[in-house]
């Protein structure tokens, strides 16, 4: 199923939702027509929560099927909202690289963090998520998470990024690998598109010849 919509008026739809193959996480505020259209997408109930207060919960949130990895300021309570789900929670403990959905890109195979995440941070993602973590960027962008987006089918990475890059993403999280834009050719698709096993939610540019390489790379023309 797919979906075209911006949320809070704005088409980086993956800055605001982040969607694993087991739970979607909202942040309130939404139109319930938006809540309507990302449930009927990603075929998943809503878990509604802000982060630190804030509504960028596609940038600061990460998981898979095994667990989610937070910023560090997540308050107290949206801990709880988050560990209700039954899932490991992480706080991810790096001043610096916190934003856990902009610096990690998940399935429920593997991840990809920032070259510059420290080794006991990396530990403690593989801990949470239960599976392997490599570091790398691709296009010459660090922030993995704005660069791609991925599900257990396939990965879409940023134009510029490398045949070299591309068979890297693929060892690393065990999924065919591709190139595509989203919103009318920006190359930062993992912060326009929110996407799992099910379905995409992009957002309301994208043009249908997009569509149309998104369902490809994320493997739902097979």
């Amino acid at each position: 199923m797919f979906k075209r919509l911006d949320p809070f008026g704005n088409p980086n739809v993956g800055v605001y939702a982040r969607a694993t193959s087991s739970h979607l996480f909202l942040p309130p505020g939404l139109t319930e027509q938006n809540v309507a259209d990302f449930r009927e997408a990603l075929g998943l109930e809503a878990v509604t929560t802000t982060i630190g207060g804030s509504t960028l919960v596609g940038s600061l949130v990460v998981g898979n099927r095994n667990g989610v990895v937070v910023a560090d300021f997540v308050r107290e309570s949206e801990l709880e909202v988050l560990r209700q789900t039954g899932i490991e929670v992480l706080r991810l403990k790096s001043a610096r690289l916190n934003a856990a959905g902009n610096n990690i890109l998940a399935n429920d195979r593997g991840a990809v963090c920032h070259p510059d995440l420290p080794k006991g941070a990396v530990r403690d993602i593989e801990a949470a998520l239960g599976v392997e973590v490599v570091r790398g960027g691709i296009a010459g962008i660090p922030t993995i998470g704005t660069a791609a987006v991925a599900n257990n089918r396939g990965v879409l990475c940023h134009p510029l990024t490398t045949d070299e890059e591309l068979s890297f993403i693929k060892g690393a999280l065990h999924a065919p690998a591709r190139i595509g834009t989203v919103n009318h050719g920006h190359g930062l698709v993992g912060a326009g598109i929110s996407a799992n096993d099910v379905g995409v939610v992009a957002g309301s540019r994208t043009t249908g010849i997009e569509l149309g390489r998104i369902e490809d790379a994320l493997g739902f023309l097979e």
